[in-house]
């Protein structure tokens, strides 16, 4: 599935590389039309990201995502600065899909089970954000990149498959933003080890071949930002290479 992606600071429509929020592109760009110009190229799920939130829980962007979500049709998944059962529950009421959940399921599993178990596991996806070491080590990072977490995504997935885990959102860091293409070894590792959960990949991709090299890898999703904005292929262009199903 082809997932269409858009990062928002302060409302406006940006990408950064690598995490890095002094490595800034900003877009002039209207949140929803892009969202909307998505929806109608034919996609089935959409991806918002509030890094205003992520940055600083007290400034969420709820107000300019609830906005968005009356204005789609289609389903999205929301991630950023979720550190409540409060925020998880707002995002819910106003129409979003799915929330993803990324440093606090590191830094305190127990709470994101019990969301888990209280909203169910389509109502939450992980989202595990990775440094490969030399080793080949998996270690997850938190806090929007700007530190490591010390657990690696095998224990992660190994904790939460306790609770169902469903959806899971993987990105290589050394790839984000870089339009590098994506680590296909990572993704066909993932989805043969654990082909129970839908694994979305995200960072690094540039080109139609890229999102093709991605399907063959089983991974089940594709998140798509920086490349779409650039316009270097279109929704639709990338739905015809990896039909939505």
């Amino acid at each position: 599935m082809i997932i269409p992606a858009i990062d928002l600071i302060d409302g406006q429509v940006v990408r950064l590389y690598q995490g890095d929020y002094q490595q800034k592109t900003t877009f002039d760009l209207s949140p929803l039309a892009q969202l909307q110009s998505y929806e109608a190229q034919g996609a089935k799920l959409l991806h918002i990201v509030d890094l205003t939130g992520a940055k600083d829980p007290e400034k969420r962007q709820i107000k300019l995502i609830s906005e968005l979500a009356a204005g789609l049709n289609t389903d999205i998944q929301v991630g950023g600065g979720i550190r409540s059962e409060q925020q998880v529950k707002e995002l819910l009421d106003i129409g979003v899909k799915r929330v993803v959940i990324g440093s606090l399921a590191v830094k305190e599993p127990e709470l994101v089970k019990s969301w888990f178990v209280k909203y169910g596991s389509d109502a939450i996806c992980l989202a595990l954000d990775v440094n490969i070491n030399e080793q080949g080590e998996k270690i997850v990072a938190v806090s929007g990149w700007q530190t490591g977490g010390g657990k690696s995504l095998e224990s992660l997935v190994s904790e939460f498959d306790t609770v169902g885990l469903k959806h899971a959102l993987v990105t290589d860091i050394s790839r984000d933003g870089t339009l590098q293409g994506a680590n296909t070894d990572l993704y066909q590792e993932l989805a043969s080890t654990y082909p129970e959960i839908n694994w979305q990949a995200s960072g690094g991709i540039a080109t139609l071949d890229d999102v093709a090299a991605v399907r063959n890898s089983k991974a089940n999703g594709i998140i798509i930002g920086k490349a779409l904005l650039i316009e270097n292929f279109t929704v639709a262009e990338a739905i015809a290479c990896w039909p939505n199903v």
